[in-house]
């Protein structure tokens, strides 16, 4: 018969204290909770709360995944070199991949995704388009050699992650695969309590030519998002696309005038008296071919990496040097007079643009009054700034937001991307072979503990979500082993696991608050306090761990009422 647990068995060693290496409130509060410990740097151990929550996480997902005829399946976390090779991505995804070579000699990478893996298991015997569309997925452990793990659970070297894979033979086909993921993976954060926002984003290594991240709000996330409250639009400021108020100068001849010291933006816009965006910002690189390049952007605005690396490849980012030996002059940089041979572009934002102030390309000059097409020519425009409050919505023309998100998840769609690199094919309805269209998407399932722990905490610990918390309903009993206090919690405990409810009871001798502040730290959702005076009176005290509420209720009636509001927030 199943019974409740005693927290004098449940191993979750608490700490008094803030962790010195945890920055977020995640990092800490699955720290002091006695939910994991820190194994190595970016390595961490799941302690029984923790796998608690991680299956139920699960769970979630493979009753969504069920839901839209994905099948579940399992390929080795270690990958051939040679797979990698075919898909072009052994030299392209970077040291993030770990290599391991076993004592044949031979290459092998343990698994950050498995694009390549889930393409190759299909080889040969996904055969016709009758056969399709199938979407395969898994559960399984992920590598990444991060350059700096941090803040715990979200940027770890090895952590749980969902992948699935979808193969489809029309592009109609492969849309509703991505489309069927997407609206499962908003059920699967809907359902697990976490707010998020679908945000367009950077495909990165994965590639393709679509990608939509769910993003958790979190003041600590690590991601800078934009977002849109009138039309829905939201998007990673290294994807997003936003309009930008420009400041024009006003009309007029060409003038050089005096800018002395003015070598940057807030100086230049000082000294003449004109808003920063009313500036243009040039930024010197030398791109991915070695071509010295000179790009405009607003005064306003940052150029974004990840933008900047799609449109110049491997770029990097003038020295003082470079720019001296290239004939340019820093802080005083423009389109009138650039030095032969200088690539020179700007950003998208600047096309309608009219009047420029910009250098001179002389030191402690400036231009006013400069004019596209009268002046000076662009010849080619790139996206490359980074989007942020205040611009204008692309899609409705309304300011944008600001927020900071944790990545959970992410979907693609990226074509024949991998089919086609590594020769895997079907017979079309024409008789022909065909590279399969693809998908892939990717939960953190080890993140996603994370984000609901950033998303539901205050000052004395977790408040976790019914739906993922390790234990439903805690009973703490004041007294234990006495005739009055006990055989009530021992009671209330056996009726609620008669209902079907997960009960522990803290069993431990110790003093009522260090029973109330473990309890608040390990944020049950439901708490069930019993006193010698209430338990004579026939009455204990439930307490909603996520609202603070108390209340006094009839020892015969509690189990009927916490299984009246726990079961329906199960989801």
């Amino acid at each position: 018969m199943k019974s409740y647990a005693k927290m004098s068995k449940v191993y979750a060693p608490t700490l008094k204290e803030d962790p010195a290496e945890a920055e977020l409130a995640s990092h800490r509060l699955l720290l002091r909770a006695g939910l994991i410990r820190k194994h190595a740097s970016g390595l961490y151990t799941y302690l029984p709360l923790a796998w608690r929550s991680l299956l139920k996480i699960e769970q979630v997902i493979r009753e969504e995944m069920e839901g839209i005829d994905a099948q579940e399946m399992r390929v080795p976390i270690l990958t051939d070199a040679g797979l990698w090779q075919q898909s072009h991505r052994w030299g392209a995804y970077g040291p993030e991949l770990m290599r391991i070579v076993d004592r044949h000699g031979r290459e092998f990478a343990l698994g950050p995704t498995h694009e390549e893996a889930f393409t190759d298991v299909v080889r040969g015997e996904l055969r016709s388009y009758k056969q399709l569309p199938v979407t395969l997925w898994q559960m399984q452990d992920k590598f990444r050699d991060e350059l700096r793990p941090r803040f715990g659970l979200m940027r770890s070297r090895e952590f749980i992650m969902k992948d699935a894979y979808s193969f489809a033979s029309t592009d109609q086909m492969s849309r509703q695969c991505y489309e069927d993921e997407k609206g499962a993976y908003q059920r699967i954060f809907d359902r697990c309590g976490i707010r998020t926002l679908q945000v367009a984003a950077d495909t990165g290594e994965i590639g393709g030519d679509s990608s939509v991240e769910f993003m958790a709000i979190a003041d600590a996330g690590e991601a800078e998002l934009v977002y849109c409250d009138d039309c829905g639009f939201a998007a990673d400021t290294e994807a997003a696309t936003a309009k930008v108020a420009i400041s024009e100068g006003e009309a007029g001849d060409l003038q050089k005038v005096s800018t002395p010291n003015a070598g940057s933006i807030a100086d230049v816009a000082a000294f003449l008296g004109v808003p920063e965006n009313g500036t243009r910002k040039a930024l010197a690189l030398v791109d991915g071919n070695g071509t010295p390049t000179v790009v405009f952007v607003p005064g306003d605005h940052d150029m974004n990496d990840c933008k900047a690396s799609h449109a110049f490849g491997d770029y990097h980012m003038m020295t003082d040097e470079e720019i001296q030996y290239y004939g340019l002059v820093k802080g005083f940089m423009g389109p009138i007079g650039l030095p032969e041979g200088v690539r020179v572009c700007a950003d998208e934002t600047l096309r309608s643009s009219e009047w420029w102030l910009v250098g001179a390309n002389e030191k402690d000059f400036h231009f006013v009054h400069a004019k596209q097409g009268r002046d000076f020519t662009i010849p080619e425009w790139v996206d490359v700034i980074t989007a942020k409050p205040g611009d204008t919505c692309p899609v409705c023309g309304q300011p944008l937001k600001g927020a900071r998100g944790i990545e959970c998840g992410q979907v693609f769609s990226f074509g024949d991307k991998y089919s086609a690199s590594m020769g895997v094919t079907f017979t079309d309805e024409d008789g022909q072979e065909k590279p399969f269209l693809m998908g892939s998407y990717g939960i953190g399932v080890s993140r996603t503990l994370a984000a609901v722990v950033e998303q539901h905490h205050d000052d004395k610990g977790i408040k976790f979500p019914v739906c993922v918390a390790p234990y439903e309903v805690e009973i703490v009993p004041l007294t234990v082993g006495d005739d009055v206090v006990w055989p009530v919690a021992d009671q209330i405990a056996n009726e609620l696991v008669a209902k079907g409810i997960e009960v522990v009871v803290d069993d431990r001798k110790e003093r009522p608050g260090v029973k109330f502040n473990d309890a608040d730290l390990m944020g049950f959702p439901y708490q069930v306090v019993i006193g010698k005076r209430g338990a004579q009176a026939g009455t204990v005290e439930v307490k909603c761990r996520e609202t603070g509420e108390r209340e006094d209720v009839s020892i015969a009636d509690v189990a009927s009422k916490l299984a009246e509001v726990v079961v329906p927030q199960r989801a």
